[in-house]
């Protein structure tokens, strides 16, 4: 028995780690031979990696402070940037708003650090464009008669455009094409409707510059037809000139005449031609020709002509008294910082536009403060709460940084205001409404606040920007800038120190698990297969060993 328990120790190296009394009960029968040696190395390496479990409980500590101290630092810096927002002159405290006395006639926007006061203005005339039309035709693709048309802009810019079969405007839609193409700063589109179809020139901007005008060819040729008038209407005082072989004749309207009355006169002078007034869908109309439907004549009017519906103007308005022109309705210069629409004539009419402090912008501004604010300290208070809901301090809650910054956070809210001149009626926050819970956290009258805003807009402005932007906004943004600071700030610290200690217990976790545990896991591995070899030799060992004492299998001895 000895000898076969010395063979079975002497399988084991010198350094083992191996309980091998769990291997002298299992020969002597006591419990199953035999041992798993995956389960066992297994439990051996758990309990050997009970140091990295606690590394790694430090590093999920770390993280978890990570993510708290980013969440402050995120609010902590809304904070400040709310602060910079109401320390600037261009800031929403210097938000203006106009208001208007008829804004059917006239509203009005204003630059942010507009002067306020009140303005009186009156609108003359609005600016407009300038619009030409042609005379009708049978529809948008109806071939033109051949004449030709200029089109000149006020600036002196100008092009002739000829229509007829085979021309560039054979129909009102080529030409309208034709003329967009000419870029001469005017639209031209085809209009249709129950008479017929137009085109419609229209200068692309407004003022008395844009101004245009469309002169046509008279026309030449043996047939040549008037533009309808409608059925009923009647003629005004004009006059025709009719050429034929070099001799021009005139023929004078007056008012309330009718193009058959036309017809006949131009008839009674036997000139070569006959006029026919006749009628159609869209109205009457005149029809000229050559007896001989081969002699030409020349008529002082077009074959397409077009009228001016208006003329392009400039807006003409007063302000505060003083005559203003303007291309368009949109006037700046007038007063300065100020941007008038113009929507209507106001008939002489003085119209007041009153330029303040934009209340409802100024405190959106101050609400946004005060949420952040709110926001910031919930998260600190959190780190140190003791209720008997919570599940305890915050993993921050020994950490000065956050203890710091509660400090400052509540000491910040003491401010009071003492301009260097004159006196105040918003001297701290209470005097806008805003209040200190017992929690830290902050509460606005909003009743309150809007009075403020209203009534001492500029007090309002002096508490957050101070005389020479150094109020309010500028001590508490000077003391949380020592925590939010890319630079140096103690969030910043704060984080890297967390990452170099996590960094520095990964490459511990990695060298522990490299160095020591991958040579554990090699030697204990050694260890129990060897033990279990040995173990499953037992059975023949303890047999010789019963045999060399002479015992038999049912227990008697020789």
């Amino acid at each position: 028995m000895s000898s076969a328990v010395n063979s079975l120790l002497s399988s084991t190296t010198s350094t083992s780690t191996v309980d091998l009394s769990s291997i002298l009960t299992a020969s002597t029968g006591s419990s199953t031979a035999g041992i798993d040696v995956n389960a066992a190395v297994a439990a051996a390496i758990y309990a050997a990696r009970a140091p990295e479990r606690a590394w790694q409980a430090d590093q999920t500590t770390l993280s978890s402070q990570t993510t708290a101290l980013t969440s402050i630092q995120t609010a902590t810096e809304a904070i400040t940037k709310d602060l910079q927002s109401l320390n600037t002159l261009t800031g929403p405290l210097a938000a203006r708003t106009v208001s208007s006395s008829a804004s059917s006639y006239v509203t009005a926007t204003a630059a942010t650090g507009t002067t306020a006061g009140t303005h009186s203005v009156v609108v003359n005339n609005l600016a407009s464009t300038g619009s030409w039309y042609s005379d009708l035709e049978a529809s948008p693709t109806a071939t033109l008669p051949t004449s030709s048309l200029t089109l000149t802009t006020k600036a002196g810019a100008s092009a002739t455009f000829q229509t007829g079969a085979g021309k560039v405007g054979d129909t009102l839609n080529d030409l309208a094409t034709a003329i967009n193409g000419a870029n001469l700063g005017v639209n031209a589109t085809v209009i249709t409707d129950s008479t017929g179809s137009r085109l419609a020139i229209v200068s692309s901007t407004s003022g008395s510059a844009a101004d245009f005008s469309i002169t046509s060819a008279d026309y030449t040729g043996t047939s040549w037809k008037s533009p309808d008038i409608p059925t009923g209407a009647t003629l005004g005082a004009n006059s025709v000139t009719i050429t034929i072989g070099g001799t021009p004749t005139t023929i004078t309207t007056t008012a309330g005449e009718t193009y058959a009355e036309l017809a006949e006169a131009i008839n009674n002078l036997g000139i070569g031609v006959t006029a026919t007034a006749g009628s159609d869908a869209n109205g009457t109309n005149l029809t000229i020709a050559s007896n001989d439907s081969v002699t030409p004549f020349t008529i002082n009017e077009p074959s397409i002509g077009f009228t001016q519906a208006a003329a392009a103007a400039d807006a003409s308005l007063t302000v505060d008294g003083v005559p203003i022109q303007s291309a368009t309705n949109t006037v700046t210069g007038a007063i300065p910082g100020v941007t008038l629409n113009l929507l209507n004539k106001s008939l002489g009419s003085s119209i007041n536009l009153t330029v303040a402090s934009d209340a409802s912008k100024i405190s959106a501004a101050i609400n946004q403060f005060v949420t952040d604010y709110n926001t910031a300290i919930g998260l600190v208070n959190s780190q140190f709460d003791y209720s008997s809901t919570s599940s305890g301090q915050g993993v921050l809650a020994s950490d000065p940084t956050i203890r710091n910054l509660q400090s400052t956070l509540e000491q910040a809210l003491s401010y009071v205001n003492k301009p260097a001149t004159g006196t105040t009626k918003v001297s701290t926050f209470s005097d806008m409404g805003i209040t200190v819970g017992d929690d830290g956290t902050l509460a606005v009258d909003s009743s309150t606040l809007n009075a403020a805003l209203v009534n001492n807009p500029s007090d309002v402005r002096n508490f957050f920007e101070g005389d020479a932007l150094n109020g309010f906004a500028n001590s508490m943004y000077s003391a949380l800038n020592t925590f939010t600071s890319p630079a140096h700030g103690a969030f910043k610290v704060d984080l890297s120190s967390i990452a170099t200690t996590n960094a520095n217990l990964t490459k511990q976790i990695n060298n522990f698990e490299a160095v020591y545990i991958a040579n554990q896991q090699t030697i204990l591995t050694a260890e129990y297969s060897a033990a279990e070899i040995a173990l499953q030799k037992l059975p023949q060992q303890m047999a010789q060993l019963n045999a060399m004492l002479g015992l038999t299998s049912n227990g008697n001895n020789g």
